[in-house]
């Protein structure tokens, strides 16, 4: 419930906003929680439960992006590392074992600060440093599969490997790659709004969870609720999204038991 209000409000964020998210009355400037502001507004007056509803874009798209990218990559990767073995498997895993010791999030902080940050260019570091991290799982889950004897049984009739990677193994391993992409988005969404927070995300103005959380800090005492509704957004929409990968993967673990 908690994921799919979030869809619908990043979907539907502009129209279903009791205000404008941009909309600043300085006159009124910082208030407290009331009929018409139901999260107070902030220090330029701006309504925060509608700044809450529109800041879900950013929060899903990012990080869905994120998962999705890092989900089709790596699991080509994987599988290619998993069941080629041999030179394959050690160019890519030295590769994947490069990016493990490079610390990630001081590596996005300082690129994203040297070319003056941006949203888009965070998603795309984020994207390059959790590929190594599905390369790895998949590759694992992809070793356990590949001496099976429906491989062995698919590999003597002459199945291309290709076919067998994609529609023999792969539909196996598939209950580890959702879950793990379930996990990336989590940790995507907590990244993406820490990056914010340090102003290397959004623009200055965006409604934007992380941002939000930054700019809350200054109106604390004032207005807490102001700073603390975007941060319990990013750690229930993190908390779901487990869940429902916890979920997944016992269901398609279980349907894959049963055939």
């Amino acid at each position: 419930m908690i994921l799919a209000a979030v869809v619908v409000a990043a979907i539907f964020g502009s129209l279903i906003a009791p205000q404008g998210a941009s909309t600043q009355n300085l006159i009124l400037g910082l208030s407290k929680p009331s009929g018409a502001h139901w999260l107070g507004t902030d220090s330029l007056g701006r309504d925060v439960f509608s700044r809450l509803i529109v800041g879900a874009r950013t929060a899903l798209v990012g990080p869905l992006a994120i998962a999705l990218g890092s989900m089709l990559i790596g699991n080509t990767l994987g599988l290619l590392a998993g069941y080629r073995g041999g030179a394959v498997d050690a160019i890519i895993m030295r590769w994947v074992d490069v990016m493990w010791s490079i610390p990630s999030l001081l590596v996005i902080i300082v690129v994203a600060g040297a070319l003056g940050g941006g949203y888009w260019l965070a998603v795309s570091l984020l994207i390059l440093l959790t590929v190594p991290f599905d390369t790895r799982v998949i590759r694992g889950a992809t070793l356990e599969q590949v001496p099976r004897p429906y491989v062995e049984a698919a590999k003597a009739l002459g199945v291309p490997d290709r076919r067998i990677m994609l529609l023999h193994i792969w539909p196996n391993v598939s209950p580890v790659a959702v879950a793990n992409t379930c996990l990336v988005f989590a940790g995507s969404l907590v990244s993406l709004a820490g990056l914010s927070f340090l102003g290397l995300g959004v623009r200055p103005g965006t409604a934007d969870w992380g941002l939000m959380l930054a700019e809350g800090r200054a109106y604390l005492f004032a207005n807490p609720v102001a700073t603390l509704a975007p941060g319990v957004m990013v750690v229930l929409t993190a908390t779901s999204m487990n869940l429902i990968g916890d979920w997944l993967h016992e269901r398609l673990s279980s349907q894959g038991a049963t055939r």
